[in-house]
């Protein structure tokens, strides 16, 4: 069976058990599954119960599809993401984008949490991504094209929209968030960076580094799909003499301790691109 057999079977899997008719995509990442609890639910998926999804392995992501409403705008929202890490190949942790895609959605907005490798951006921060640098092994284009799905070489050129991500800026603001735009470099983990890792992104130009997103925006790029990314601060990764040892409770907690205002900014891009 094809990929594009493969997403219309899931689509029409969904489409028998759920009404929404999504028009913004939604990727809840580390830290950020509560904004589920602001949608009013029509119906959820575990992934794992899903044709061709894979199952979340991450503890803090619930693993769960859900569709519904968020202000009135019609979404459906990955609560919890797929990693490179985990296991999976590139085409199945991107599989999920290629499903929100058939099912009509107009916009795909993407949460991660990162380290920062800029000195002048500090851990509780908020960036909206301004560019990317894949530094992941694989990429989920790879292989044979399907022109249904997208082009066989789709253009990065202008993959950020500059104008929405300085009017939430000035909305982060709003609600008492420091914002920035900034350049989020990919990388493939599940270890947290060496010192002369974070060194180097900071050389070639990265704001912030992370072991997500970049794969589930390549996807997107090839469905046509416009994408909004932001990323919370986790941790300081530069200057180097500013490192701390870091466990993934510490990342958890530091994203949750932003985590009613982060809310509020993701309502309100929410509202906005709906």
């Amino acid at each position: 069976m094809t990929l594009f057999d493969q997403i219309q079977e899931t689509v029409a899997f969904i489409r028998k058990r759920a009404t929404t008719q999504p028009r913004i995509g939604i990727v809840l990442g580390t830290g950020l599954n509560s904004l589920a609890e602001d949608i009013v639910i029509e119906r959820e998926f575990v992934y794992g119960l899903l044709p061709y999804f894979c199952a979340a392995t991450v503890d803090s992501h619930r693993g769960k599809l859900i569709l519904g409403t968020l202000q009135g705008v019609p979404i459906v929202a990955m609560a919890g993401r797929l990693h490179y890490y985990e296991g999976y190949s590139m085409q199945e942790l991107t599989f999920p984008i290629r499903v929100l895609a058939a099912l009509g959605i107009e916009h795909l907005v993407i949460s991660n949490a990162s380290g920062s490798v800029n000195g002048d951006i500090e851990a509780g921060d908020v960036i909206f991504v301004r560019d990317h640098i894949n530094m992941q092994p694989e990429n989920p284009l790879r292989g044979a094209n399907d022109e249904r799905l997208g082009p066989r070489f789709p253009d990065m050129l202008n993959t950020y929209d500059r104008d929405l991500n300085a009017w939430a800026i000035k909305r982060a603001a709003d609600h008492g968030l420091r914002g920035h735009e900034g350049v989020y470099l990919a990388l493939p983990g599940p270890n947290l960076e060496t010192p002369a890792e974070y060194r180097m992104a900071h050389i070639i130009g990265a704001d912030c580094i992370g072991m997500s997103t970049v794969p589930e925006v390549l996807v997107a790029r090839h469905a046509g799909l416009p994408v909004f990314v932001i990323s919370v601060v986790s941790n300081k990764c530069f200057p180097i003499v500013e490192i701390q040892p870091t466990t993934v409770d510490d990342v958890i907690a530091t994203v949750q301790a932003v985590e009613p205002k982060l809310r509020k900014l993701m309502q309100d891009v929410v509202k906005k691109l709906g």
